[in-house]
């Protein structure tokens, strides 16, 4: 999602944004996304071909962390719902930020106050949880560690303002959250459905959308969402709520053993890949 969110803070907010990652690879696929989607504003009458160049001289790849975060007022991370590889990134990322400088992760399910622990000013970090895909979804979710700071969080809902979302503050740091926690177990309870035989997965999208009035249906949102990340998630549940309810479905298991994550590997529930 790190493309997206550059996207939406260089575009919308008119920020001076650096984006880094640690592949050359990486960065060439999320410029090429970025392109793509700013071509589809300019059709639809968005922007200009003026904007696009201005919003596009306003975002700096690099390899070098030292170069994007030096002279940071906010370090959004969106690296794998990982707890090490997040704590062990911040690690890095104070060696070279300013001590004043706002840390927001967005990740969607692991503890806040966990997180916040890795570094020396736990009340300048927080949830900053963007949903994807960020240049079209409305909400982000700033969620409060226990030794967040009223300022950080003031700074960030006007930064969401910025950016043309909607904060919610979520005041308690609980896993998933608010929007993680209830959609996780209905799309999980969506996977039992397929896995008892009651359904094949494109009647079950038809009957949320139909029914429920969702934009897209369960199989379709977790093909995009990615199967490993909807595992790693029910994963936090179960270690942090401990409740049966959490239990991931052996469907979403067998798939993810599989290597078939949705968009990302081209096959999910359905097929992504170009041909289709």
């Amino acid at each position: 999602m790190g493309h997206g969110i550059a996207q939406v803070a260089a575009q919308v907010a008119k920020y001076e944004v650096r984006l880094r990652d640690v592949k050359q690879e990486f960065l060439n696929n999320g410029m090429k996304m970025m392109k793509k989607s700013l071509q589809s504003f300019l059709k639809r009458g968005k922007i200009s071909e003026k904007e696009i160049n201005e919003i596009l001289d306003r975002i700096n790849p690099t390899l070098d962390l030292r170069e994007a975060v030096t002279d940071a007022d906010l370090i959004i991370e969106a690296v794998p719902e990982n707890v090490e590889l997040k704590k062990n990134m911040y690690r890095e990322v104070e060696q070279y930020a300013p001590e004043d400088a706002i840390i927001g992760s967005n990740t969607s399910s692991i503890s806040i106050t966990e997180l916040a622990s890795a570094i020396r000013n736990p009340e300048q970090f927080c949830g900053m949880h963007f949903f994807n895909p960020p240049q079209l979804m409305q909400l982000i979710e700033i969620i409060r560690g226990v030794k967040t700071s009223d300022e950080t969080i003031n700074t960030i809902v006007e930064v969401t303002k910025r950016m043309g979302k909607e904060p919610v503050v979520v005041n308690k740091d609980a896993p998933g959250f608010v929007v993680t926690r209830v959609l996780v177990p209905a799309l999980n309870e969506a996977m039992y459905l397929v896995w008892e035989g009651i359904a094949e997965p494109a009647e079950i999208d038809k009957a949320i959308k139909l029914g429920l009035n969702w934009p897209m249906g369960p199989f379709t949102l977790l093909d995009y969402l990615g199967l490993d990340t909807v595992l790693s998630i029910t994963g936090v549940f179960q270690n942090e709520i401990g409740d049966p309810k959490y239990r991931p479905c052996p469907l979403l298991r067998q798939m993810v053993k599989a290597g078939m994550l949705g968009r990302k590997t081209g096959k999910g529930f359905y097929d992504w890949t170009e041909k289709k």
